[in-house]
């Protein structure tokens, strides 16, 4: 059974950080491509970035300098870790994964709430 399990979100100030994991089951995790997602209320979902199996990264201009994605192969987990969070990252985060072009892959999500 494929899983894809979020932690990490929580509330944070406007300028701190939170380093969000996303635990990989049910399939070979590094021949995927995994990606970040989020989606604000009432706002469309959006790519945040994104991490190939051979480990090239890719980040919307948002939040370029601020966030790095990452992956552990060895222990089937992606991580985001948020840096200098602006209350405009505030989101409902999710990891997602692919083999080719189309998502195949999606985790129920976690909650990051940027507040002061």
């Amino acid at each position: 059974q494929v899983q894809l399990v979020e932690s990490g979100g929580g509330v944070a100030q406007p300028g701190g950080s939170l380093r969000l994991s996303c635990a990989a089951s049910g399939f070979a995790f590094s021949d995927y491509g995994m990606g970040w997602y989020r989606q604000a209320p009432g706002k469309e979902r959006v790519m945040v970035a994104l991490i190939s199996s051979g480990g090239s990264t890719y980040y919307v201009d948002t939040v370029k300098g601020r966030f790095t994605i990452s992956r552990d192969n060895a222990k089937n987990t992606l991580y985001l870790q948020m840096n200098s969070l602006k209350p405009e990252d505030t989101a409902m985060y999710q990891c997602a994964a692919r083999r080719a072009t189309a998502w195949d892959y999606w985790g129920q999500g976690t909650q990051v709430t940027v507040s002061s």
